[in-house]
């Protein structure tokens, strides 16, 4: 079988059903003398003369039927196989689905797309992942992790797709009541205000560290914490503040309005390019593509509920 050339199978195929070299010849679009070299080849390999002269063309022998028996469903579902695109069915799919996301991004996309994902694909669990870069990117590579969705400026080389979802910011979360709460901070506040500063492993954060250097801006710090899930805590029973992503401080916003205020810093804040990035391998996915078109529904700017 290593040396057979599956390119003769069809040729066989057309011999049985026409039972004739000129007839094949004509059904395949070839000529006769190439139809009888190709029978004489698939002779010589079978050892078997396969079709043999008859009143009316060739018939079949023994071998003959049995080879096209054998062979013609599997050649026409590799050809199926090959030709049509794969499709993804959702409702029938049990494989969870696995996103790389920061604690902001689980608290911005992950409730609604469970929502939509429970809905659409029941019987796929799903995976939230939190890992540094270099494993994110080997994640995507490997097919342990379907997206990164959020704010991943590594995965920029060429083995990655991406795609903008929306344009975020910067906000200050503070108590509400604070004695220097402002719509907008001036300056004199925002640096006369002590400062909680969260260091996480998301990359947001350095965007806006960096917008600081560059201004020249020296906060008061008086807590680092790696955890944005603290701040709420330790915002609401002080006086201090928390710059964070927008949607993260309108987030805490709307689950106590009477205990968080949010206001915008004194300069005008970076924006954010959230977007979702996939490997090159499972660009034509059918399973990935219909994953990135949920995500690039629910999430973009004219859905977006954090602006």
């Amino acid at each position: 079988m290593e040396r057979l050339n599956l390119n003769l199978l069809p040729i066989a195929f057309a011999l049985y059903e026409e039972r004739s070299v000129s007839g094949a010849a004509k059904a395949l679009g070839m000529s006769q003398p190439a139809v009888s070299m190709a029978l004489r080849k698939l002779r010589a390999h079978f050892n078997d003369p396969l079709f043999i002269r008859a009143a009316r063309g060739v018939e079949p022998t023994p071998r003959a039927h049995a080879l096209v028996k054998a062979s013609r469903p599997l050649m026409a579902r590799l050809q199926e196989d090959l030709v049509f695109e794969q499709t993804f069915d959702a409702a029938r799919s049990m494989r969870a689905f696995t996103f790389a996301l920061s604690d902001v991004g689980e608290i911005v996309f992950l409730p609604r797309l469970i929502e939509r994902l429970r809905a659409a694909a029941q019987h796929c669990s799903i995976r939230s992942v939190s890992m540094p870069p270099q494993q994110i990117a080997r994640g995507l590579e490997k097919g342990e992790i379907d997206l990164a969705v959020g704010y991943f400026p590594d995965l920029v080389q060429s083995n990655f797709f991406q795609q903008r979802l929306f344009t975020h910011r910067f906000a200050c979360l503070m108590r509400a009541g604070h004695p220097l709460y402002a719509k907008r901070l001036s300056l004199k506040a925002f640096l006369e205000i002590e400062h909680a500063v969260v260091h996480a492993e998301g990359r947001s954060h350095e965007l806006f560290e960096r917008l600081l250097e560059r201004r020249k801006i020296r906060r008061k710090i008086a807590l680092h914490t790696p955890h944005f899930l603290s701040i709420p805590i330790i915002v609401s029973s002080s006086d201090l503040m928390a710059t964070v992503p927008h949607a993260l401080a309108v987030y805490f916003a709307r689950l106590a309005p009477q205990q968080f205020a949010v206001a915008l810093p004194p300069f005008d804040p970076i924006g954010i390019d959230i977007k979702q990035h996939w490997h090159r391998k499972f660009h034509n996915d059918a399973r990935s593509r219909w994953l990135r078109r949920q995500v690039a529904e629910l999430f973009n700017d004219a859905t977006d509920e954090w602006r």
